[in-house]
């Protein structure tokens, strides 16, 4: 498994380097970097701080949306180095392709035509600005299966030790299908919904480029 890439996209600090590793386009003289197998993860105590330790990783999935008459579905490719991280969705939403970069401090909001919005409160703005919203801070942990390490969480684990269950900052998440990621179990299926927004997200392939503790 491996990740291939040859142009550079303008995103600011660490992240550059992981955008240029995950991008798809294929030509001649590009770079490769080889996606790592995952430490056997343990229990559920074990595996919330291995996971937490992951600084470069990405996924590339569906993801789909929806806030009363308002939502969408499409392709997601999400890539996070340390802080820092970048959210692209294609698809039918009548709005183009929309990226989502953030650094730890602010969220970018880059639309189809290129232009770049600070999201001050990025759930609130989103769901002003296009009637839905996604839970962009928190997102990066649950997609790994475990919670937000920055709020109180309540957890439930399935008879594997594994998550299945969590209420955090007003979303309620459901990991209904692990698969496999990096050689260990990993969420492939999973469900957040708050009282304005539901949001399904299917995981196709996951790319791990450090491994914790290193």
């Amino acid at each position: 498994m491996s990740e291939t890439a040859c142009s550079r996209t303008p995103i600011s600090g660490r992240l550059a380097g992981v955008a240029l590793l995950a991008t798809l386009a294929l030509t001649s003289g590009c770079a490769t970097r080889e996606s790592l197998q995952l430490p056997d993860l343990g229990g559920w105590e074990s595996r919330q701080s291995l996971l937490a330790q992951l600084d470069e990783w990405a996924f590339n999935g569906r993801i789909g949306v929806a806030a009363g008459d308002d939502g969408f579905s499409g392709s997601l490719r999400w890539t996070q180095d340390g802080e820092d991280f970048e959210a692209t969705v294609s698809g039918p939403l009548g709005i183009g392709t929309v990226r989502l970069e953030g650094d730890g401090r602010r969220v970018q909001l880059i639309d189809k035509d290129g232009n770049r919005t600070v999201l001050e409160d990025a759930e609130r703005d989103l769901y002003q600005r296009y009637g839905w919203t996604i839970p962009v801070r928190s997102l990066r942990y649950w997609a790994l299966g475990i919670p937000d390490p920055g709020m109180p969480a309540e957890t439930v684990l399935g008879g594997d030790g594994q998550l299945e269950r969590l209420t955090q900052g007003g979303w309620q998440v459901d990991i209904t299908r692990y698969g496999e990621g990096g050689g260990q179990a990993m969420p492939t299926r999973l469900r957040a919904a708050s009282e304005q927004t539901r949001v399904k997200l299917a995981i196709h392939k996951w790319s791990f480029f450090d491994q914790p503790g290193r």
